[in-house]
């Protein structure tokens, strides 16, 4: 299998793991080529709880792929989420050596090491390094600075923190499942990609991705990202409310919400009753829809308004950053029905329901169309985007004190100390995401 032109996207999620195979057709468009799924036990909001089981989940989602299209996997994206996701913003510069010499592609290299180096708090491991605007002397508001002059770049990051313990927990299942970890990709940014359009983040946009146990957000403008969030609800809260507030089962608490749920009680009259099949030989227990969509409606309104906390610590109430194009829901949980009239009337925001075929190829069944599998498509397409610019984002999962020389040229005001290093450090630079994942493997290797 050629892995240059096809990409398998893994999204572990708490309800269902996928893996996605796709490649690109002749028109830049994403063709989906074999898609597999199985019932995720061993997740808990994100985070793996049970490693056996979540590498059989894993095993059976890739044989599925594997028999939908007739090949052989060996390589994953996998998406990253969960609780103890947190993101923060950061400004650093560097002294360029020669400002003679225009900005080039390792000069943004270099600035983006040095943020690597952040002391984290214990635990946790920088994901992504983000970069937003760039200052050349003093010069703001630069979007991109390769080719200009200057001698010290600045830059404002949005720098994506995970927990050391969770991110590993995840490779040792993927390794233990029989496959290679390409890349670790934080799950908001892959499903920002495959359902947003380029229009709506230069506007200003967040998009909510309700999964089964976390709900993501993540917010861009100016075409940028701003701003990422983990809120730990999601669509198996409003099941668990369900299953007490009716006294059922959670299986058919599951089946309720998805066939009669709704998030507007106003729509359902007094008289609208389902009645459920009791356990073994109890009476058949009758519930009112307007009783069920209370229960949802108390849990979605406070899902809703923990995103909306989110979007006001942003700052949105600022002319400079309002979100003109509203909300984008997506997800599993996006699939509840007047779900999108309750965002608007809480948030007043407009509001639409994200579909991940912006990017897709027309000959797509509607089945990977669906808001589930958002993020499974915008890994494949993360997968799938080539070039440096992707590696640069690559976070170093391996412990960064043994001896990575990547962007050790950037001493405490980042200047080169000498010519030997400014060659070192464009050798370096072709080899970086290379290093990063022999180091992973490295890791994986010496912690059983």
């Amino acid at each position: 299998m050629e892995q240059n032109d096809i990409a398998v996207g893994l999204d572990i999620g708490t309800t269902k793991i996928v893996a996605m195979i796709g490649r690109k057709n002749e028109y830049g468009k994403v063709e989906i080529i074999g898609i597999g799924k199985s019932k995720s036990l061993g997740v808990h909001r994100g985070v793996v709880n049970n490693i056996t089981q979540t590498i059989q989940s894993i095993q059976q989602a890739i044989q599925e792929a594997e028999a939908d299209s007739g090949l052989k996997i060996s390589e994953v994206v996998v998406g990253i989420a969960g609780q103890h996701i947190r993101s923060l913003h950061h400004s650093d510069y560097i002294t360029r050596r020669n400002p003679e010499e225009v900005i080039d592609a390792d000069d943004i290299h270099t600035l983006c090491n040095q943020v690597h180096k952040l002391v984290m708090l214990p635990g946790e491991e920088i994901i992504h390094v983000l970069p937003q605007e760039f200052k050349v002397d003093g010069q703001a508001e630069i979007k991109e600075p390769i080719g200009m002059y200057g001698g010290r770049l600045e830059a404002n990051f949005h720098v994506v923190v995970g927990q050391v313990s969770s991110i590993r927990n995840i490779g040792r299942c993927v390794k233990s499942a029989g496959l290679e970890l390409s890349a670790v990709t934080l799950e908001p940014l892959a499903s920002a990609n495959a359902v947003l359009s380029q229009e709506e983040k230069e506007a200003g946009v967040a998009l909510i991705d309700i999964g089964g146990g976390t709900t993501d957000l993540a917010i861009f403008k100016d075409g940028i990202i701003r701003h990422t969030a983990v809120i730990p609800f999601g669509g198996n809260v409003i099941t668990e409310d369900i299953k007490e507030g009716c006294s059922i089962i959670e299986k058919q608490a599951e089946l309720l919400k998805i066939k009669f749920g709704s998030a507007w009680p106003g729509e359902n009259k007094d008289n609208e009753i389902v009645s459920i099949p009791g356990l073994r030989g109890r009476e058949p227990k009758e519930i009112t829809l307007k009783n069920l969509s209370k229960i949802i409606h108390a849990r979605v309104v406070e899902i809703i308004e923990q995103v909306y906390l989110e979007i006001k610590n942003y700052g949105h109430d600022e002319q400079k950053k309002k979100l003109i194009a509203g909300l984008v829901l997506t997800g599993g949980g996006a699939q509840l029905k007047h779900l999108k009239q309750l965002a608007e009337y809480i948030t007043g925001m407009d509001t639409r329901i994200g579909y991940p075929n912006e990017h897709l190829a027309g000959t797509n069944d509607s089945e990977t169309t669906s808001p589930v599998y958002a993020t499974a498509v915008g890994l494949v397409m993360n997968s799938l985007e080539k070039g440096q610019s992707k590696f640069q984002e690559e976070a170093v999962l391996s412990d960064h004190k043994s001896g990575d020389d990547v962007g050790d040229a950037g001493e405490s005001e980042g200047r080169y100390e000498g010519d030997e290093e400014q060659t070192s450090k464009k050798v370096a630079r072709k080899s970086i995401f290379d290093k990063w994942a022999e180091k992973f493997k490295d890791f994986l290797d010496n912690a059983e």
